[in-house]
């Protein structure tokens, strides 16, 4: 089989929804993130998520080396918040409202779920790696509408009568 174009692909790969997450800590003292759309959940017991994460990555070598971290699963309102975590260079969080647990995990106010977890595997995946996050503590907000990426675009869910 043939390689594909990868702006061929990343707009296939974008004709399925997903949510936004921002995977986020406090490295030295100071809050450290960044949004990832690759997020799901894996396992019940034990309680595993997955995000994916490119190796070209400058932000998540700094998270995997905390002992906690937090997921916020962002809200759909939250589109300046994605775009804060996912910009190169700056305070990221200069304009995202948050808190820090005793732990050092940071969550993001007004988000959909919060996800207390630690590093539980990192598989290699072509330019990617499959991080695997333990759950030990959560809050969930089910009336919070979350946020969703589709075909490279911020999106809302819409109402159903």
């Amino acid at each position: 089989m043939a390689g594909f174009d990868p702006a061929v692909l990343r707009q296939a790969f974008g004709c399925f929804p997903s949510g936004v997450t921002a995977v986020c800590g406090l490295v030295e003292g100071r809050p450290t993130g960044m949004a990832a759309s690759s997020f799901t959940s894996v396992s019940l017991e034990p309680p595993l998520v997955s995000i994916c994460v490119a190796h070209s990555s400058t932000t998540w070598p700094l998270i995997a080396a905390l002992p906690f971290v937090g997921l916020s699963v962002l809200a759909e309102d939250h589109a300046a918040v994605a775009g804060s975590l996912s910009a190169k260079g700056g305070d990221r969080f200069a304009d995202v409202a948050w808190e820090a647990s005793q732990t050092g995990a940071i969550f993001v106010h007004g988000s959909s779920l919060w996800l207390e977890c630690t590093l539980d595997a990192q598989v290699p995946a072509g330019d990617h790696d499959i991080v695997l996050l333990r759950v030990h503590s959560l809050q969930m907000y089910p009336d919070v509408a979350p946020m969703i990426f589709h075909g490279s675009r911020y999106r809302q869910l819409a109402p159903t009568s």
